[in-house]
């Protein structure tokens, strides 16, 4: 008795009528007389498949026939899942390993895995329901190396118009961070530079009370480096964010004149809480692209010279309560007052990291500690302690 389950999975397979009735497992047994096997069993398939369409009435075989391919479609689900699969799986491995150029456009996470684990869904789905049919052929070898062609070709393709049209830079994936101390991380990347100059950038919010605290290291960092303007002080926003009211050094529209290093900042400063601004450049969204993958609740984000990176808080906004909004109505004057003058408790709070972030700067201008505190006029205790940061500094 002729098989034909196995006849239709080698027509799918594109096996032809003589290979097909030579196969044992077939059970085609020809008269002896037949001169052509294959002829023989092709002309018996097309009677008996007349027969058998018009008669199905086991459901398991009507669905095996369902499965089949219409004419000229060969497109079943599980030939969609043997594509994309290997398609996106493919480009998210490589849009992880290399979040920029390669997963600026597309992030691997939350993104590109989410559609992976559907195309995995719709894979499993599709070899289930034909699961009691031959489930791999060539068709199938074939759109497995589709996909995986697929996924190079698309992941080269997003990877070069980001790296060349949108000027983003390479950037590793996070697992090849490094430990710098005080909370921040190496990068293995290339300098940032503006005007052949280190840069500090800082994405933020005037509303997040971290990034309020914060501000205060990032400023006193400014001033030491040259004349900083349009800055104002300020305070984060009440409940329900957490530490409300803490007191800040509004960044938003903060430029620095120097000739060692170069501030960016993209700060939210508007009146809606948890809003945040767009990235000024590629370079910029780059670094949040690939390191704040939760999409902003990283904040504050700093980035010194490409190299050195911190994520989140420089230290806890409680330090600064006392000279909160609701304790102190001039409460962010006289942190302001603490900072510059270098001395009070704000400044013991904030000192730790503001030194950190000029040792970093210092370290990136390839200038020697000495020649900046003479240039930019440190205290003598600013300079000890960014020294002995620098030597620190990995």
């Amino acid at each position: 008795m002729v098989d034909w389950e196995r006849v239709e999975a080698l027509r799918a397979d594109g096996r032809g009528w003589g290979d097909i009735a030579k196969d044992p497992k077939v059970g085609f047994l020809p008269d002896p007389s037949v001169g052509d096997p294959g002829r023989a069993l092709h002309a018996l398939y097309r009677r008996q498949g007349r027969k058998g369409d018009e008669a199905l009435d086991d459901p398991a075989r009507v669905e095996r026939a369902a499965e089949r391919p219409a004419p000229g479609s060969g497109w079943t689900l599980a030939r969609i899942g043997l594509l994309t699969v290997p398609l996106f799986g493919i480009w998210s491995a490589l849009a992880y390993l290399i979040p920029s150029p390669i997963g600026i456009l597309v992030p691997a996470v939350p993104y590109l895995v989410l559609v992976l684990a559907g195309a995995a869904l719709l894979l499993a789905y599709g070899l289930w329901r034909v699961r009691g049919a031959r489930r791999w052929s060539r068709s199938y070898s074939k759109t497995v190396a589709v996909g995986v062609a697929g996924g190079l070709v698309v992941a080269g393709l997003v990877g070069l118009s980001g790296g060349l049209l949108l000027g983003c830079p390479y950037l590793p994936a996070s697992s090849r961070l490094g430990a710098s101390g005080e909370g921040w991380s190496t990068v293995p990347a290339s300098p940032w530079k503006e005007g052949g100059v280190p840069v500090l950038f800082f994405y933020g919010a005037t509303w997040c009370p971290y990034c309020s605290a914060s501000s205060w290291a990032v400023w006193k960092a400014l001033t030491e480096f040259g004349t900083v303007s349009g800055n104002a002080t300020g305070y984060s926003f009440p409940y329900p964010e957490p530490y409300a009211y803490t007191p800040e050094m509004v960044l938003a529209n903060t430029h620095l004149s120097s000739g060692s290093i170069a501030f960016q900042v993209v700060e939210y400063d508007g009146g809606t809480d948890g809003q945040l601004s767009p990235t000024a450049n590629c370079v910029q969204q780059a670094y949040l692209s690939a390191y704040d993958q939760c999409s902003g609740c990283g904040i504050p984000f700093l980035v010194v010279d490409g190299q050195y990176l911190h994520i989140g808080s420089l230290y806890l906004p409680s330090g600064l309560a006392p000279w909160n909004r609701t304790n102190n109505a001039t409460g962010a004057a006289f942190v302001e007052r603490s900072v510059l003058s270098e001395s009070g408790p704000p400044w013991t709070l904030v000192q730790g990291q503001a030194w950190w972030i000029m040792g970093l700067l210092s370290r990136s201008t390839g200038q020697s500690v000495p020649h900046l505190a003479a240039t930019y006029g440190w205290s003598a205790a600013t300079e000890k302690a960014v020294w002995a940061d620098v030597n620190q500094t990995s």
